[in-house]
């Protein structure tokens, strides 16, 4: 699991396969349901304890991290999902198409997330930058207005219950947020602020629940999936002792094993930490992401070969997950196979430029083996995703100079480049 320190600008991006997975698993039937592609449609968790989701595009939603562990099921989980991919089907965000960055570059990412740090900690100074308004980026960016909210409300019923889940916990994640219009906008959650709740608005969900919805029960697969999900994100946010006292009300004993391991891993105890992830994996032994937790935990106890080793078996289950060939190409940096380890890198970039770690890591393996330009570009791609708009620019401009003109490459740098001009004349 990557947890990044977050930028002045921006918010950072918490990236793990486990929990991206388990995302995807929710968030499949309800994106079928509103069709929508859950190829296109990524799940994907901002690291961020306030309580907020939002989409600025059409191809992410964001789920803040304190959200998701303050959810209490995953039916709730499943209505938020349901919710912002209305806000997608529904055209919502049509109107401000023009004001906000493409999501579909590193550069247009950053400057996304850079806005929306700025819209949930209700400040502007951030937003100015990303998407050059003097205007408040909650209202730009993030806000809905009434009809939009009840539109979208009224879908993600729809949605939910066409997928099979239980629409009551569109109703649980409205009660969540009861008595948060009383309160003054600087306390508020950016959920309240960016998605206004009223009592008015709770009735009309109690109205669309009863029209629409049924007495569906809790697929197992989904009670699952929220709870390694959320087992494993509070097994790294919270104090490793917590964790342990906790483990054994986990759903299922995998999963206890699994935030045992992290915990164990985290308070530097090899020896039980892999005890905790084998005991994970001999239940589950041909589960990708346990393997890749196994082989984060020896590469960050400098065990770069068991890493390797480990690595390369959740690849081969899971061949085309980026995130894990990110760890592998991590794995055969540390253990000084640069080459081995460009070719892992190169697909999981390839796959997903989103990882900051991955364009962290290849930079490295480019300039270990000579490539100065493409470490150029893929460092300026990583500033850019954290919302480091000048140090973005200076290597873009390196990147320009070194990289064939008109390459693939160069292209990319020069998008950073273009983008780190306009937010810095704003």
């Amino acid at each position: 699991m990557a947890l990044a320190a977050v930028p002045a600008r921006a918010a950072s991006l918490i990236r793990d396969a486990d929990i991206e997975y388990a995302l995807a698993q929710l968030a499949d039937p309800i994106l079928r349901a509103a069709g929508l592609s859950p190829a296109q449609v990524r799940v994907i968790l901002v690291n961020d304890s306030s309580l907020n989701a939002f989409v600025a595009d059409t191809q992410h939603i964001f789920i803040h991290t304190g959200l998701l562990l303050k959810l209490p099921n995953a039916r709730s989980l499943q209505a938020v999902i349901a919710h912002e991919a209305a806000h997608i089907t529904n055209g919502h965000l049509t109107r401000r198409a023009g004001n906000v960055a493409s999501a579909r570059t590193a550069a247009g990412l950053g400057m996304i997330l850079a806005a929306a740090a700025a819209a949930a900690g209700g400040g502007q100074a951030a937003a100015g930058v990303a998407i050059g308004t003097q205007s408040s980026a909650l209202r730009v960016l993030l806000s809905h207005s009434r009809a939009e909210e009840a539109s979208a409300d009224q879908s993600s019923v729809r949605y939910m219950v066409r997928a099979g889940v239980n629409p009551q916990g569109a109703v649980e994640v409205h009660e969540m947020f009861k008595g948060q219009e009383a309160l003054s906008v600087s306390r508020q959650d950016p959920y309240m602020r960016s998605h206004p709740l009223n009592r008015d608005r709770m009735r009309a969900m109690q109205g669309f629940v009863a029209a629409y919805g049924k007495d569906l029960p809790d697929s197992n697969a989904a009670l699952y999936w929220f709870a390694r999900a959320q087992g494993k994100l509070s097994a790294f946010t919270r104090a490793p002792g917590w964790t342990l006292r906790r483990a054994k009300d986990s759903a299922t004993q995998d999963i206890a094993l699994m935030r045992q391991a992290a915990a164990h891993h985290r308070q530097s105890d090899l020896k039980n930490a892999l005890a905790s992830i084998d005991g994970a994996l001999k239940l589950r032994p041909r589960d990708p992401f346990y393997m890749d937790l196994k082989g984060q935990i020896l590469l960050e106890s400098r065990q770069a070969a068991g890493a390797v080793n480990t690595y390369a078996q959740a690849s081969k289950l899971a061949p085309r997950n980026a995130l894990i060939l990110g760890g592998l190409g991590r794995a055969l940096l540390a253990a000084d196979r640069p080459r081995d380890a460009l070719s892992a890198l190169e697909k999981a970039r390839d796959r997903d430029w989103r990882d900051a770690r991955v364009l962290r890591d290849l930079s490295v393996a480019y300039a270990k083996t000579g490539q100065t330009g493409m470490a150029s570009v893929v460092t300026a791609e990583r500033y850019a995703l954290q919302g480091r708009m000048k140090d973005a620019g200076l290597h873009a401009k390196r990147a320009v100079d070194l990289l064939p003109r008109g390459s693939g490459p160069w292209q990319r740098a020069q998008d950073v480049l273009l983008t780190a001009e306009r937010a810095t004349k704003r």
